[in-house]
């Protein structure tokens, strides 16, 4: 398909993809943050991209869940091809002028989109944006995101809210892994006809979500 970002034509043909965490022995060991390592794969399993986050100690151990990071993400060939940046921003719904943003780039060094963290007092909101900061959709999440035996699900919505047209959900996937690893599995369903820009940007804001509401939580009790 021509004008496409070079790396993302097979998101063309995806309405789900899975972001796997992979564990990290030292962390699990000895209880030390380490740089995260993701695979991002098709509903069939098959590795699509690879990410990895890059920070330093200093970020990953004292500012864990509002840490700044670069995220690139590779194809099976090694090329970069999405790079995703967080910068040191509040995490608290008491802040709402200083609320997180996350930019997405495609191929790096051109903007894809922005994920914008929404005030609210009660829900996760966040507004997905593309490269001109033009609001496509909105991601909902639940009152509490803490679910215990089950998925957890934040809802992806058109700009008024009323209609659901996918979601981003974090896998539960079980005690032993939440407690002594703290991995993640995510899902993102989204229409298969939905720009792969936007796609690109989802994932960004699916590794956001992750450090903002799972990164130290028990969510598997």
């Amino acid at each position: 398909t021509p004008n496409l970002p070079p790396g993302l034509e097979y998101l063309n043909q995806l309405d789900r993809i899975i972001i796997h965490q992979q564990v990290e022995l030292l962390e699990a060991i000895l209880g030390t943050e380490t740089s995260s390592k993701y695979e991002i794969k098709n509903h069939l399993g098959q590795r699509v991209y690879f990410a990895v986050e890059e920070n330093y100690c200093f970020d990953r151990n004292l500012c864990s869940p509002i840490r700044s990071f670069t995220i690139r993400i590779a194809d099976n060939t090694g090329r970069e091809v999405i790079r995703v940046i967080r910068p040191l921003r509040c995490n608290s719904c008491w802040f709402p002028c200083f609320l997180q943003e996350l930019e997405v780039q495609s191929p790096p060094g051109t903007i894809a989109g922005y994920v914008v963290q929404n005030w609210d007092p009660f829900l996760p909101k966040f507004t997905i944006q593309n490269q001109s900061k033009e609001d496509v959709l909105k991601i909902i999440g639940p009152y509490a995101t803490c679910g215990c035996f089950e998925d957890v699900d934040f809802e992806v919505k058109a700009l008024n809210e009323m209609t659901t047209i996918g979601k981003i959900s974090k896998y539960w996937s079980g005690f032993v892994n939440n407690v002594f690893t703290n991995t993640a599995n995510f899902g993102i369903q989204v229409p298969v006809d939905l720009d792969v820009r936007i796609k690109a940007v989802m994932i960004g804001a699916c590794f956001l979500i992750d450090l903002m509401f799972f990164e130290n939580s028990l969510d598997g009790l």
